[in-house]
This record gives C-alpha cells, structure tokens and sequence, in this order.
C-alpha cells in the first residue's frame, strides 16, 4: 500500500491491463478517470465511446453552421 497519508480514492480504468484500479494504480498514461466508483470505471471504455460520439457531433453541427 502507498505511504501517501491522503491517497486519491478514485477509481481508475487501466487501459493496458484492462483492470479496474483503486489506491494502487499504473502509470496515468495508461489511466482513464477518476470515476467516483468501481462499478462506472468498468464502464470507462464504454463512457469514452460515447463523449467521443457527443463531441464528433458538436463539431459537426458547429462545421455546418
């Protein structure tokens, strides 16, 4: 466990391993999150998809505008 007296307590999705992480993470490269717990940093892969989805469309409307 890290020495850190005040540890961030979110929860992480390592996209390297595949693994949902909390306290004890990989390097940040490879990090998605905070998520404010396990259950929605198992569905970071699924979140991204979905801002991605939302901002391609902004920009496409701002483009055609």
């Amino acid at each position: 466990m890290s020495s850190d007296p005040n540890p961030d307590q979110g929860w992480y999705f390592n996209t390297k391993t595949n693994q949902v992480e909390h306290l004890e993470r990989g390097r940040s490269i490879d990090l998605l999150g905070p998520y404010p717990d396990e259950a929605t940093a198992r569905r970071a892969l699924d979140i991204a998809k979905e801002r991605t989805r939302q901002a391609d469309a902004e920009d496409a409307k701002w483009n055609n505008d």
